[in-house]
């Protein structure tokens, strides 16, 4: 039997002219008792609609059941029924789909575009590495996506197509991407004999300040191998390839309005272990949340308040100059600021108050360093100390538009750190989860105080790792490699 079979819901939608290739009818295929299991097989279902319990349908389910190698698959099939499902994937691509219409130099007054992919091929020179990865994330034969224009280019819509609606040009198209498709082997499944699992770490690599540099990157992957994790590198394009993976890794600055919010949350929807996980971004990233809980569970922070718009007023009758004005979603220090007057303040919070409908005031502790501890699994993990930059009355500076300095760095052991801060840090990541947490915390005469909870804590090369060494990103390792076992059983 042919490795290659085509699905046809009707011998007439073949066109005469096309070559003698292995083309059955859907009712031989789904009723015959021709089509044993076996995983050679390779069934390119071309009905003329995948809809619920239609032939098409039953095609890809019997299929999968059957053993067979099918596009599109059942899975496939579900998340094109419903905008609202693939628009997760399609969102992700829109940046792509605006760099890809102005390459390719259409009408100025074009506001609308059809584009049909076979195969993942397009005729379009400037469209076809969009082509394909629409592809990778939903392999129909044929594919037509809308593209619109409103306020910048964007996928409107995706839908299938047969084989019979399309023009002779069109069929012409077809009949060399299927050429090309059919003589593409298929990817096998993964031979890992020593690789159980297999991790998504998703990074940018042109992120000026990553939560991880490259050499942290090259350990973290080392370390997956040892703890028999199979890791890839991905960045934002492979969303549409998410569910291939069983663990997800995410090394890159976590926001909530951002692709790294939507990739933890399709990344858990999808049963993956994930980290950050979207509940601890959520938690996180929020200073006016993280604020609250902390408070509410009674962990020590500096004196904080949550101010709308026009509070701002009152604020220097509250506290004592200097305050610090945070914007609620900043990170690495940015959106943070030292006022020393009520001319300054009201100069910030009216700048900030366009940002956000609330900020906060927090009073100004002066120590040389900020504590980090880092926890995993709600064990301690690292520790480090971050100086102050040079000058500078935070950790980070960004007065210099086009680079950031940070102050120097000490890391210690967890034995040589006063246990007060380990137990004072441990208490606030519990109140987020069981994840990795940075907890930065100051220590002064009058106690430990909790300055925030990151859900993305930095993990360099020779900084958070100078203790521990590649014993830490092990312990990482082996953590997801546990949440996975744990799955299974």
């Amino acid at each position: 039997m042919s490795e290659h079979v085509i699905i046809i819901e009707n011998t007439k939608d073949w066109p005469t002219y096309f070559p003698n290739l292995s083309v059955v009818p859907v009712k031989d295929y789904l009723t015959s008792g021709n089509y044993p299991p076996q995983r050679r097989l390779r069934i390119i279902n071309m009905c003329r609609s995948y809809s619920y319990a239609s032939h098409g349908y039953y095609c890809s389910l019997l299929a999968e059941a059957r053993g067979h190698r099918v596009i599109p698959t059942v899975r496939t099939i579900q998340d094109l029924s419903r905008r609202s499902i693939y628009s997760l994937t399609t969102k992700e691509l829109d940046d792509q789909v605006e760099k890809a219409i102005v390459q390719q130099g259409l009408d100025p007054d074009t506001t609308r575009l059809k584009v049909v992919l076979f195969f993942g091929h397009c005729d379009l020179p400037a469209l076809q590495d969009l082509a394909q990865q629409l592809f990778e994330g939903f392999k129909v034969p044929i594919l037509q996506v809308d593209l619109k224009y409103k306020a910048g280019w964007h996928i409107a819509g995706i839908r299938t197509l047969s084989l019979k609606n399309c023009t002779e040009i069109e069929q012409n198209t077809f009949l060399a991407a299927l050429k090309r498709y059919i003589t593409k082997p298929w990817r096998k499944p993964k031979t890992r004999p020593s690789y159980k699992y297999d991790l998504a770490i998703l990074h940018d690599p042109k992120e000026k300040l990553p939560p991880s540099d490259s050499e942290a990157i090259q350990h973290f992957i080392s370390a997956a191998k040892e703890s028999g994790l199979n890791p890839e590198l991905i960045q934002k394009r492979d969303y549409v390839r998410l569910a291939e993976y069983d663990a997800l890794f995410i090394r890159e600055t976590t926001q909530i309005d951002h692709h790294t919010f939507r990739f933890a949350r399709r990344a858990q929807k999808e049963g993956l272990v994930v980290v950050d996980d979207p509940d601890s971004i959520l938690r996180c990233t929020n200073k006016v949340f993280l604020e609250e809980l902390l408070r509410a569970n009674r962990v020590p922070t500096p004196k904080t308040l949550i101010l709308s718009r026009g509070q701002e007023k009152q604020l220097g009758n509250i506290m004592n100059f200097p305050i610090i004005v945070k914007i609620p979603d900043g990170s690495f220090s940015r959106g943070v600021y030292k006022v020393q007057n009520n001319l300054e303040l009201f100069a910030i919070c009216k700048t900030l108050f366009k940002e956000s409908d609330l900020i906060l005031a927090q009073e100004y502790m002066y120590t040389e360093f900020d504590w980090r501890i880092g926890i995993l699994d709600r064990k301690p993990l690292f520790v480090c100390k971050y100086l102050m930059s040079a000058g500078h009355w935070q950790i980070y500076n960004h007065d210099d538009q086009q680079n950031a300095y940070s102050g120097d760095f000490e890391t210690l052991s967890i034995s040589d750190t006063p246990p007060k801060v380990i137990k004072t840090a441990l208490r606030a990541a519990k109140l987020i989860g069981d994840g990795l947490y940075g907890v930065d915390l100051k220590q002064t005469p009058k106690g430990v105080y909790v300055i925030e909870v990151n859900d993305n804590p930095n993990i360099d090369g020779d900084v958070e790792d100078k203790i521990a060494g590649h014993e830490l990103y092990l312990q990482i390792m082996q953590f997801f490699l546990r949440r996975l076992e744990q799955q299974r059983n």
